[in-house]
């Protein structure tokens, strides 16, 4: 194996230089098939450690494991202030090992690891204690009925909220850990039991979940982590026929396969897609704070964020002073491994990822593109690329229309309030989007036409546990955080009870 020249791997070793076995019950197991496959540090692109390589075999294991804690007394008869207990004993060992957590992100992931720290972690955290209090508040209601065909009969009837059953959890490579706790902590809350299949390029937090979940003292087979390609061990998680519900964060093609298996054997999905997030600075907002908002939009965590303020929209009268001023933060932005403290972007996440973003940008200078800066790959080890502000662009250019997911901003500018709420709205996504105005009028009507699932006012990328988070359009289906995740994990049983 390669020596990875990062001081978080030579800190870490000891965990890294282990074999990487699946959780599957109760048990840390090897691919039954006994294939691994090698973890890259981003920063340097060489080996770092090797995890399981999950097939059928592996994934019929994990779901039946699932399936036993689900209907085990241990698990289904537990009362909602045990599970509380359960997911406020994990919050409190996350938080225990919060700063090791940030830096295996930042290895398996190539994120600043203080970045990480602050917003990754702390959002983790807060979140499964949000969940924890959801876990003794879930309720039915007791109905009045007529039932008008036995008009003398007298009725009583309540419904019962029920937890959906085995879920199965498949999270993408930009917030490892955090995106599965997004599904793992509202399941858990509700009585479901998980198999979690992390992204192959990022597994080193979801495994080290597992130690903690088993450590917080839950059941066996509540969580089953298993690692491997989405191609295999994801698609036969998906079309596994105990699992009852899929909840997915990636891709629009992949969502679009796994809703359709979902609808073929009639399991509850939700997904979470890909975006295309508008930013629309109007006229009367100060240049320098426009600057910085749509600088953070797009380049926090390399723009490999699904709601980044990748198309961002300018008042003409101040679109070249912004434009400006943002290719001059871009270039001043320390670009490096993300263990270093100077660094502001850090590598990307794959060879594959680097190349695909710098290919985006040829592709524009093709189609007639201005960069005012970056764009570029550093002459280094690792998989970095400068951050990008692309000019000269229109609303049906390929790198305004599809989603790059990496440091590149195009920027285009409006003449009036419909021009910039018509563009907006011109694209296939509909996650996120943010406008930039001191006119509360302005505000409010850009909040009630834009069409996006989560809408910023003078702020971008801000999130909170009680806020639903969900996109429309081609962004995905149902809602995650908030009561809407609560809600998402079960299903709903009527009860009528004749009386006389």
């Amino acid at each position: 194996m390669a020596v990875s020249h990062n001081p978080l791997v030579e800190k870490h070793r000891s965990f890294l230089t282990r074999q990487q076995k699946m959780l599957i019950g109760d048990s840390w197991v090897d691919a039954a098939a006994g294939h691994t496959l090698a973890v890259l540090d981003p920063s340097t692109g060489q080996e770092i450690t090797r995890i399981a390589l999950a097939d059928e075999t592996d994934i019929d294991r994990a779901v039946e494991a699932a399936r036993q804690a689900f209907r085990d007394p241990a698990w289904a008869d537990m009362k909602p202030t045990a599970r509380q207990k359960l997911l406020l004993q994990l919050a409190d060992l996350i938080e225990r090992h919060a700063d090791e957590l940030a830096e295996l992100e930042s290895i398996d992931n190539g994120k600043v690891a203080a970045a990480a720290r602050m917003a990754d972690l702390n959002g983790t955290i807060e979140f499964v204690r949000y969940m924890a209090g959801w876990a003794t508040k879930i309720s039915g209601e007791t109905l009045d009925v007529s039932v008008p065909r036995l008009p003398d009969g007298k009725f009583f009837a309540y419904t019962k909220p029920r937890p959906v059953g085995v879920v199965a959890a498949i999270v993408p490579w930009n917030f490892p850990l955090m995106m599965a706790i997004w599904k793992v902590a509202p399941a858990l809350a509700t009585g479901c039991t998980v198999v979690l299949k992390p992204a192959e390029q990022t597994s080193l937090t979801a495994l080290r979940l597992g130690e903690l979940v088993r450590e917080a003292g839950y059941p066996a087979g509540v969580l089953n982590v298993v690692t491997g390609l989405g191609a295999q061990a994801g698609a036969a998680l998906v079309e596994h026929p105990a699992v009852d519900k899929v909840t997915f964060t990636g891709s629009v093609e992949t969502g679009k396969l796994i809703g359709k298996s979902a609808v073929e054997s009639m399991k509850r999905f939700t997904l979470e897609l890909g975006g295309k997030s508008p930013m629309i600075v109007m006229p009367d907002m100060p240049v320098e704070q426009a600057v910085q908002g749509a600088a953070n939009a797009i380049f926090y965590n390399q723009g490999q964020v699904c709601t980044a303020g990748s198309r961002l929209y300018i008042h003409r009268s101040i679109f070249d002073e912004v434009t400006r001023g943002i290719a001059d933060h871009a270039a001043q932005l320390t670009v490096g491994p993300g263990h270093d403290s100077a660094t502001r972007i850090g590598p990307l996440v794959s060879e594959e990822q680097a190349q695909r973003v710098c290919r985006y940008v040829e592709i524009g200078r093709s189609e007639g593109a201005r960069v005012l800066t970056g764009g570029e790959r550093l002459d280094r080890p690792g998989y970095y690329v400068s951050p990008a502000v692309l000019v000269d662009v229109d609303n049906r250019s390929r790198v305004v229309c599809e989603e790059i997911f990496g440091p590149v901003l195009t920027a285009m500018p409006f003449d009036t309030e419909e021009e910039a709420i018509a563009l907006a709205n011109d694209s296939r996504y509909g996650l996120a989007g943010s406008v930039w105005t001191r006119d509360l009028a302005v505000a409010h009507r850009m909040a009630e036409r834009v069409e996006a699932g989560i809408f910023w006012i003078n702020c971008h990328n801000v999130l909170d546990p009680n806020l639903p988070f969900g996109g429309v359009k081609a962004s995905g289906i149902g809602r995650e955080l908030g009561k809407a995740s609560i809600d998402a994990y079960l299903e709903t049983k009527s009860v009528m009870m004749r009386l006389a």
